[in-house]
């Protein structure tokens, strides 16, 4: 019992039990409830093919070899599938809000394993857990990524990890250590994702070592060590690969998908004009802590920066690992998320730091939240209005809680001003309980791949179990279509050119092919939200 009134006693024991109730209900309501779109579709359908075939080496689309990406995160969705029973929204975007936690962890482990001595423990203490909470509420993740089945949130852990070990290691002379880690991690992120993995190895690594001034270590047996941790790694897979198909087209195919968003492809006038608006596109996309960015606009910011080894080998990497994003055109805010903590690390330094000097520009930066926080206030009553929403169950009893809640820590926010940041973190996850109530359900109406997972399942009811293709290049390659008949139909959707069945169906383009058939289902398409139909051939 004194437990119990000594929790409820401390504010910031108040605030963490807040944010662990709403964590998960704001992560987990609803994810299943949108249909799978591009590249959410690509991996989902790689892994069921695999599943249908026994082929775990060589992954295909369509029952054609799929070259874009290495095969690792479709062995994870494959084992999730597998546990589950299941293979459908839901279960393939688990692994994404279990990568997002993982990822928020390490951030917290290595944040106070490095700085549990800068300030008070007040400071420590929040300074750590703020670093992980942050990086799950940024509007990019919380309102987007963290809903979505895509590689990007395990390829960010995994290089953030990397770029912590090589610090890590590296300050304490384990350098077998450091090159054997980073390396066995480089290689992950290569199974993940392909040849980013690499360039952030060698950038973390050239900059570590010229910040320190021991660039000969580039050249020592520990370094070749790690480089052949790599090579087994990577090596065993592709000899593996090698045995089934060559090795030409998929590593071609791997190097184009690094270098197609580069000036080679989109020349000098999109490029410039991408240097001069990234900074400010993703200080858009990671808000609302990248407000904290003000502070680094300060005199003494360098000079604090420079002060504790861990907070500047954070900024250092952080700014030689983005360069290659900022010359690339076609650069998506999911491609960065592993620089996020870095400069939120930054940030949240730089912010305490000023308010333990009493600077003017705390308070500004706190009142920016503060009307936020009465923004959403505000915004909490807005489904009583919105006629999109009146449908919803408990209607009133969700905006009751919404306004409740947020009025709630808004008075926590105003009357404790330590934990100030804590009850903003908490505001965050009750407005993504109102995105999850009132957003999400209005998407399934109007957008269009919810249509094609609908038609898609309805044709499919219709195929009497006969086997399904499609007439030659009628649908292009549109995953997401083939992911919905796979999954139902237990069979490879499979382009026929020639030697057409009678007896089988077809997805036909009615007006690019004019064959005699008659239909059977139509369906619609993501590319411009095209109608197709199933046929039986004549």
């Amino acid at each position: 019992m004194n437990q119990l009134r000594r929790m409820f006693a401390s504010p910031q024991r108040l605030l963490l039990l807040a944010i662990g109730l709403l964590l998960l209900p704001a992560l987990l309501t609803h994810l299943g409830l949108l249909a799978f779109s591009g590249d959410e579709a690509i991996r989902a359908l790689v892994a069921l093919e695999m599943r249908i075939t026994g082929n775990y080496i060589t992954p295909t689309m369509f029952g054609e070899f799929y070259y874009n990406k290495p095969p690792l995160y479709n062995w994870i969705l494959l084992a999730v599938f597998n546990l589950t029973g299941r293979s459908d929204e839901f279960v393939a975007r688990l692994p994404t809000v279990f990568f997002l936690l993982a990822y928020a962890t390490t951030v917290w482990f290595f944040v106070k394993k490095h700085t549990s001595s800068l300030g008070t423990p007040i400071f420590n203490f929040q300074f750590s857990i703020l670093n992980s909470l942050a990086l799950i509420t940024c509007g990019r993740i919380l309102f987007w990524d963290s809903m979505l089945g895509l590689i990007d949130m395990s390829f960010s852990w995994v290089m953030y990890s990397m770029f912590m070990v090589i610090f890590t290691q590296g300050e304490r002379g384990r350098y077998v250590q450091q090159f054997a880690i980073a390396y066995l991690l480089a290689a992950v992120g290569f199974l993940l994702k392909g040849l980013p993995a690499v360039v952030f190895l060698g950038v973390a690594l050239l900059t570590y070592f010229f910040w320190v001034k021991k660039w000969r270590k580039l050249f020592s047996l520990a370094h070749i060590g790690g480089m052949a941790v790599f090579g087994v790694v990577v090596g065993s897979y592709y000899a593996l690969y090698a045995q089934q198909n060559g090795l030409s087209t998929v590593f071609s195919t791997l190097f184009h998908e690094s270098a197609k968003r580069t000036f080679v492809e989109y020349g000098l006038g999109k490029t410039l004009l991408h240097l001069v608006t990234f900074p400010f596109e993703m200080w858009y996309h990671f808000l609302p802590w990248t407000i904290l960015v003000v502070y680094l606009l300060r005199k003494n910011a360098l000079q604090l920066l420079l002060q504790h080894r861990f907070i500047a080998w954070n900024g250092l990497v952080f700014i030689t690992t983005i360069l290659p994003y900022w010359a690339s055109v076609e650069v998506y805010p999911r491609y960065l998320l592993m620089l996020v903590p870095m400069a939120y690390t930054v940030f949240f330094y730089l912010h305490f730091k000023n308010k333990e000097i009493g600077s003017p520009v705390v308070q500004w930066v706190e009142g920016v939240f503060q009307v936020l926080i009465w923004g959403m206030l505000a915004a909490s009553f807005a489904p009583l209005l919105w006629p999109a929403v009146q449908q919803v169950p408990f209607l009133y009893l969700k905006v009751g809680f919404l306004a409740a809640a947020t009025g709630l820590l808004l008075w926590v926010y105003r009357r404790w001003e330590v934990h100030r940041l804590l009850a903003f973190v908490a505001v965050m996850l009750v407005g993504r309980m109102a995105f999850n109530w009132f957003v999400m359900p209005t998407r399934l109406e109007i957008d269009c791949q919810n249509l094609v997972r609908q038609t898609t399942l309805d044709a499919a009811q219709k195929l009497e179990g006969r086997p399904l293709f499609i007439y030659e290049e009628s649908i292009g390659l549109e995953p997401t279509t083939g992911y919905y008949f796979t999954r139902e139909t237990h069979q490879i959707l499979r382009r026929e050119k020639a030697g057409f069945d009678k007896e089988a169906r077809y997805i036909l383009d009615v007006y690019r092919y004019p064959v005699k058939y008659s239909q059977i289902a139509k369906i619609k398409t993501l590319w411009q939200c095209e109608d197709k139909s199933v046929v039986k051939l004549k």
